[in-house]
């Protein structure tokens, strides 16, 4: 190794070992119960219930676009039109039940994808006890990080959409990595169900799936201040750029890169990094 190489490889390792000093202080800052009451996740948070924790847990992800305090309010206008307990509603509703709904909407979900969404979590907590299982593929798993979730997320959305004439419109709502999507409400709401720690914030219900397998969700904050931070060197954004983005995080902790989602949304979002003014 060339004396210029040496130095470019010790710059480089003293670069990110400040950088990762930088973004753990702020997973610390941010990922705090104070979080809680101004982010979609306050939904799923509203019950100690595991299957009521998960079904509002994946309709308040599902949802989560636009203002934060709008997604809140829809969210606690669906529960309330489910008398306050989504899960007794969708196993033991009747026909009747089911036109008080029919006035739900948030931007482009409507009526019909609710509906969908009540059809579906019926057939699948009939059968199973927890919506971990609808995101554990059938055959044999792949153990690679991001295979593993990668895998899971396309075959979710086969399954979801397993039901006789399901809405064509409400597949818009679930995106995949075969579509090249980001799945941002996806993986995020994952990290909510996996991840484990004692802040409070994430709820680590589910055990089958690994923290270490989870890839960061990505949206336009966490995508700009990522490419602030020099974390990201795909030009668009996409699946591949999720898994770019997660794999640097990796090397800040390969047990759990999904928490750094905490630092990079906070920076975006709180602090207004790289928005031009």
């Amino acid at each position: 190794m060339t004396t210029a190489t040496a130095t470019a490889t010790a710059t480089n390792k003293i670069m990110t070992e400040n950088l990762k000093a930088f973004l753990d202080a702020k997973v610390a800052q941010y990922n705090r119960p104070e979080f809680i009451e101004n982010d979609p996740v306050t939904i799923p948070h509203m019950f100690s219930q595991k299957q009521d924790i998960e079904i509002m847990g994946f309709w308040a992800a599902t949802l989560a676009w636009g203002q934060r305090v709008t997604i809140i309010k829809k969210c606690k206008e669906l529960i309330a039109l489910m008398d306050g307990a989504p899960y007794d509603f969708i196993i033991n509703h009747e026909e009747p039940d089911l036109k008080r709904l029919l006035k739900f909407k948030h931007r482009t979900f409507n009526d019909v994808d609710t509906l969908y969404f009540i059809a579906f979590f019926r057939q699948h907590y009939e059968r199973f006890g927890s919506l971990e299982d609808a995101f554990l593929p059938p055959g044999p798993q792949k153990r690679e990080h991001g295979l593993a979730v990668e895998h899971a997320l396309n075959s979710f959305r086969s399954y979801f959409f397993s039901l006789p004439d399901f809405p064509h419109r409400t597949k818009k709502h679930v995106s995949s990595p075969s579509q090249k999507s980001t799945c941002k409400r996806l993986n995020m709401f994952l990290r909510w169900m996996v991840r484990k720690d004692d802040n409070g914030v994430d709820f680590g219900i589910w055990s089958r799936i690994k923290p270490a397998d989870l890839i960061c969700p990505l949206d336009l904050h966490v995508d700009r201040v990522s490419r602030k931070l020099n974390l990201i060197n795909r030009k668009q954004t996409d699946w591949q750029t999720a898994v770019e983005l997660t794999q640097r995080l990796r090397e800040f902790d390969p047990n759990d890169p999904v928490k750094y989602d905490f630092a990079l949304f906070g920076l975006g979002i709180e602090e207004r990094w790289g928005v031009q003014f």
